[in-house]
């Protein structure tokens, strides 16, 4: 999973950024809110952790930010020093989903960070999935569209795999390049706009089959789920932005 953590205390961003990475997230650090929510205009992420005492601003400011700026649903671990009863009520309150108290225990962190994303997730965790006509089995690595098997390259199905694990929300190009091509990965950005039109033509993504594909204007892409896919999930508020469906 792909984690922001906002901290100015950058040596703790270091630990955090290690241990997380160890359990095999990818994870970007901030030093102040201004240049998370900077972040956040073109760029997602599965999980943000968040201080509460910034250079810049308070971190409850930040959460009430990203919750009003763009509906994001992405679950925030809020962190602090302070741990009086009425903190971890207005934590909650502005839109935070749980909260730590410093020192942090680093294995508490990863159990906590584990949980919130199970939650916010669910459908990331198992090994065959069902989305409508589409059907993953992840052990085998193979996909069928209306039970009819559909041959993919790897990254084609990886690709897959991942806008459907996350149908319903926008996910930024960089996002994307980071869960398919790798961390670091120097992939060209026509790259994925190739495999995004492949797997519409190879995986009919169409309304009458369930799901469309959409690319969002200055951020990436977003998996639709239309017709009766859309009414089995909750719906996904995102900021809104120019939109241009795919046309192959």
């Amino acid at each position: 999973m792909r984690i922001a953590v906002l901290d100015d205390d950058l040596l703790l961003l270091e630990q955090i950024k290690g241990t997380l990475e160890c359990h095999h997230h990818v994870c970007h650090t901030f030093a102040d809110g201004g240049s998370l929510l900077k972040a956040l205009r073109h760029d997602t992420f599965d999980l943000l952790i968040v201080d509460w005492h910034l250079p810049d601003m308070e971190g409850t400011e930040v959460v009430q930010t990203v919750r009003d700026m763009s509906g994001m649903q992405l679950p925030i671990l809020f962190i602090t020093r302070r741990n009086d009863e009425r903190d971890v009520i207005e934590a909650l309150s502005r839109g935070a989903d749980d909260f730590m108290s410093k020192p942090l225990r680093m294995g508490e962190l990863v159990a906590r960070t584990t949980a919130l994303l199970r939650r916010a997730y669910p459908e990331s965790m198992g090994a065959r999935m069902a989305f409508g006509a589409y059907s993953f089995d992840a052990d085998k690595r193979s996909l069928s569209v209306h039970g009819q098997p559909i041959e993919l390259k790897n990254r084609e199905y990886e690709l897959a795999l991942f806008m459907f694990r996350n149908a319903g929300r926008l996910l930024s190009r960089t996002h994307l390049r980071e869960a398919v091509w790798g961390d670091g990965a120097e992939t060209p950005s026509r790259s994925l706009d190739t495999h995004m039109s492949r797997l519409r033509t190879k995986l009919e993504l169409t309304e009458d089959n369930g799901y469309t594909i959409s690319a969002i204007y200055g951020m990436g892409y977003r998996l639709d789920p239309v017709g009766a896919s859309a009414l089995q999930r909750p719906p996904v508020q995102q900021r809104s932005a120019a939109t241009e469906t795919l046309s192959g």
